[in-house]
């Protein structure tokens, strides 16, 4: 972002217009993603409308956008998602997973539990795995954190391996990042779910999801005290 406010916003302006002008998709991707290069709060309105378009190219590089402006996007995200757009909707989801602000976990536990794309699920398992919670208090954090670990214990058996392979990142992601805001009954219930998910008991349950909740496994143990 240019140090320059005033420069800044005309050079955003100039951008916006110039998605706001494009003629074909080709020309469309190009301006959006050079709006999303500037990470400028000021271009949130023009990238939220992106992602109602059908044009997949231009909402991935507006996704982008929008987690690289982060915090200030997040208030505009979540209003954005009263649209009966269900494409635009879907697209929020994955931002709001990207940015990681905990005002988004309610969002991502209803798309984890009820989204009928497993694209969607996905990046809300993920999501929920890396919310900062640093700018919250100790009781708030922590009861995010049981949240965050909530739904995603409740997503082990989801139908798409792609989701449950994301749940085991969520939780890995809860164990080395968020563990002293656990109890040891709760550790334990995640620690009970990696292992299931690694032991394969899930006839269907690819290698690929086996492995990779092994490894998980592992890295939660060599991390050190997980209360540390």
């Amino acid at each position: 972002m240019l140090s320059d406010p005033i420069q800044s916003r005309t050079t955003v302006d100039q951008l916006i217009a110039k998605v706001q002008s494009a003629d074909s998709a080709d020309a469309l991707l190009s301006a959006v993603e050079c709006l999303a290069e500037a990470k400028d709060p000021a271009a949130t309105s023009c990238l939220l409308e992106i992602l109602g378009f059908n044009n997949p190219g231009a909402a991935v590089a507006a996704v982008d956008g929008l987690i690289a402006i982060g915090e200030p996007a997040v208030q505009p995200i979540l209003a954005s998602l009263r649209t009966n757009n269900y494409g635009a909707r879907a697209w929020s989801v994955r931002a709001l997973a990207g940015i990681g602000d905990p005002r988004g976990i309610e969002v991502l536990e209803r798309a984890l539990a009820t989204d009928i794309g497993p694209s969607v699920r996905r990046a809300a398992a993920s999501g929920l795995g890396r919310l900062d919670l640093r700018p919250l208090s100790d009781d708030q954090a922590s009861e995010l954190a049981e949240r965050s670990l909530q739904a995603l214990l409740a997503a082990c058996g989801d139908g798409e391996w792609i989701v449950r392979y994301a749940v085991v990142v969520g939780l890995e992601g809860l164990a080395l990042h968020q563990a002293k805001r656990f109890s040891d009954l709760s550790l334990d219930a995640l620690r009970r779910a990696l292992t299931g998910l690694a032991a394969g008991s899930d006839p269907l349950s690819p290698v690929v999801v086996q492995r990779r909740s092994a490894l998980a496994l592992h890295r939660i143990d060599h991390s050190g005290d997980p209360h540390g």
